[in-house]
């Protein structure tokens, strides 16, 4: 099926007059005189020399997320450093009209302003190296108790807030929500029962709900069915939404998508016939703009693993540079027996499939290799992303890459966990007692650095630089008594969790999140840095947030819960200033697409293509090489 709905808006005017200038400079035309600001002048200039880089790629035109917030001590002003900063950009910061800094601020882009007011109104300023001030009349978000809420809205009262993703819906720098609503009745696929219907809500950062979609009656609810990305897919400054749709599908503006009327649903509320979609919608009003059928089908639904309907809907989704300069859209379908990864391109009017790869052409050694999440990120070096699909890994062109061949694990991180080996890492857990507990892998060829002895079913496995006592990033799973560093050795206790990280505090070490609460870890015993009141995780044992990202203010990570009432998204920031300056890890291109997929099947957490921790390398805006969208010549 392909249906061609409706065509999309173009920016607002302002905002596209601003992404025009970058785009025209980045192509190395000449500006009108007058035609931007002052503010704009630096960026574009940086845009323009990232966008004469053959490594440049299309990143989100953010603005600079300037928060306020309280601290027992005063305001923290919190704010982005951009990948389009020239790299000696300086900031002055204003309360209420008043400049507070006496000279512009270099390094991190925080100031705690001491003894403030709790209701206290800031702005900022740009300093360029010839010491022009540009205003910035945008005021910062307000958190006086470190928190902000964004209304939300159940479908219905037996709905729970499930997970949720970021990107700006509606080309304003802002980075909009866009929340699952699942009933309380979904299921594990293995599971029999029928279950609600699943929806796509649409919130502004302000609580303005923009647009809601139900996936109706023939798409079911539980972590596995509806792996959705929120991407700006086509380049024009505004993300998309993709999911996997079904007969009777509403989008935001009221359509249906195939037959109203049909109810494909078999006595135990598997849906195993029936034609399958995949649709993007238009992120400003939720409009279906193409929907084409989800490759592949379900076929036999026994050649899966099963024939009861489990196997065969295990989905996962992504979203990949594969040309290394403008994302693409991933879905895949099966990873315990056959397994298949589909590339999508979308050019803002039609979905286009890329390639396709399937474990029945490529042979068996690939069957049963994935695992509940996949990762992207450039492996090889090459300047174009992979898909690390458990424990094989898919070329940019869908060709496989490697194969370890040790199975279907439950978790899985991709990173540059040790700065001293060029390029990028990978950690897995393996689900199969007859293999390895753990695996520390190079990603670019597949061969296996060091393991751990196999322990059973290993449902949990993290790597994170936690701890400055080693150099580079520290690992642990369930199934392994230790804390091991990147060659492997046991360097001590591990935490007492192996979850979610963010980074909260002033250090560059990463902390430890589960549940509902932000631990530091330390040799001697874990220290709670924060409780989450009147909030709940997510996906039953699992206890994910229903999002963890680089949303707002400087580099570092906020947290979002639902209230236990789901009235609410609760986004929780850090009250701690920190010395250390790094560009926004939204405009990283690998942090960027690792917070895309965060929703999938088993939520992991993000990382970035480049690593933090102490005694890093600096990190400058033009390393990021990004152009705000649109700034990209078309594909």
């Amino acid at each position: 099926m392909r249906s061609g709905h409706r065509k999309r808006n173009g920016r607002r005017g302002g905002t596209l007059l601003a992404a025009a200038l970058v785009a025209l400079m980045a192509a190395g035309g000449p500006a009108a005189p007058g035609a931007a600001s002052a503010e704009e002048t630096p960026r574009a200039a940086g845009a323009a020399a990232r966008g004469a880089h053959p490594g440049a790629y299309q990143m989100d035109a953010l603005d600079r997320g300037l928060i306020s917030v309280g601290t027992g001590e005063g305001n923290l002003v919190s704010w982005r450093l951009l990948a389009t900063d020239p790299d000696d950009v300086a900031f002055h910061v204003y309360r209420d009209g008043r400049r507070l800094t006496d000279r512009p601020l270099t390094g991190a882009t925080n100031l705690l302003d001491a003894d403030a007011p709790p209701g206290a109104s800031y702005t900022l300023s740009t300093v360029g190296g010839d010491g022009v001030e540009t205003r910035d009349a945008t005021r910062a978000l307000a958190m006086p108790n470190a928190v902000t809420e964004i209304p939300i809205d159940a479908p219905s009262g037996g709905h729970v807030a499930n997970d949720a993703s970021v990107g700006d819906l509606d080309g304003d720098g802002d980075l909009d929500f866009v929340l699952k609503w699942d009933p309380g009745d979904a299921k594990d696929n293995s599971q029999a029962g029928v279950t609600g219907q699943v929806f796509l809500d649409a919130y502004t950062l302000q609580g303005e709900r923009l647009w809601r979609i139900d996936l109706g009656r023939n798409i079911r609810a539980g972590a596995h069915y509806t792996q959705f990305q929120v991407f700006d897919y086509d380049g024009d400054g505004s993300a998309e939404v993709a999911a996997k749709t079904a007969d009777g599908t509403v989008d935001g503006a009221g359509t249906v998508i195939g037959d109203a009327g049909a109810d494909h649903r078999n006595g135990d509320g598997y849906v195993l016939q029936g034609p399958e979609f995949l649709t993007v919608f238009d992120g400003r009003s939720g409009a279906a703009v193409d929907t084409v059928d989800y490759a592949p089908g379900r076929g036999d639904v026994c050649a899966w693993g099963d024939c009861y309907g489990n196997r065969v809907d295990r989905f996962l989704a992504g979203t990949a540079y594969l040309d290394g300069r403008r994302p693409s859209l991933i879905t895949a379908r099966g990873y315990y027996t056959r397994s298949t990864v589909a590339a999508w391109d979308f050019d803002g009017d039609s979905l286009t499939r890329r390639w396709f790869f399937d474990s029945d052409e490529a042979g068996s050694q690939y069957e049963g290799q994935g695992s509940h999440s996949l990762s992207v990120g450039d492996v090889d070096g090459d300047g174009r992303d992979e898909i690390v699909y458990g424990a094989m890994a898919l070329d940019d062109d869908g060709d496989p890459l490697w194969n370890a061949r040790t199975g279907h694990g439950d978790a899985q991180h991709l990173g540059d966990f040790d700065p001293a080996r060029e390029g990028l890492e990978f950690f897995k857990v393996s689900e199969s007692a007859s293999q390895p507990s753990s695996l520390y892998i190079d990603p670019a060829d597949g061969e296996i650095l060091w393991q751990t002895p196999s322990g059973g079913d290993n449902g949990r496995g993290v790597a994170g630089d936690i701890w400055d006592g080693s150099p580079g990033a520290e690992f642990w799973s369930n199934a392994d008594g230790s804390l091991r560093d990147t060659r492997g050795e046991a360097i001590g206790r591990k935490p007492g969790s192996a979850n979610f990280l963010t980074w909260w505090d002033g250090d560059l070490t990463r902390e430890l999140l589960d549940d509902t609460h932000i631990d530091k870890y330390g040799p001697g015993g874990d220290t709670r840095l924060l409780t989450g009141s009147g909030v709940s995780s997510n996906n039953g044992t699992k206890a994910t947030p229903a999002l963890s990202a680089d949303i707002l203010g400087d580099w570092r990570e906020e947290v979002v819960w639902r209230t236990s009432n789901n009235s609410a998204l609760r986004v929780h920031a850090t009250d701690v200033p920190t010395e250390h300056a790094i560009p926004a890890l939204m405009q990283d291109r690998q942090y960027r697409t690792s917070v895309a997929w965060q929703n999938t099947a088993y939520n992991q957490p993000p990382h970035p293509g480049f690593a933090i921790g102490p005694g890093m390398a600096e990190v400058r805006p033009s390393d990021l090489r990004g152009v705000p969208a649109p700034g990209l010549p078309e594909r």
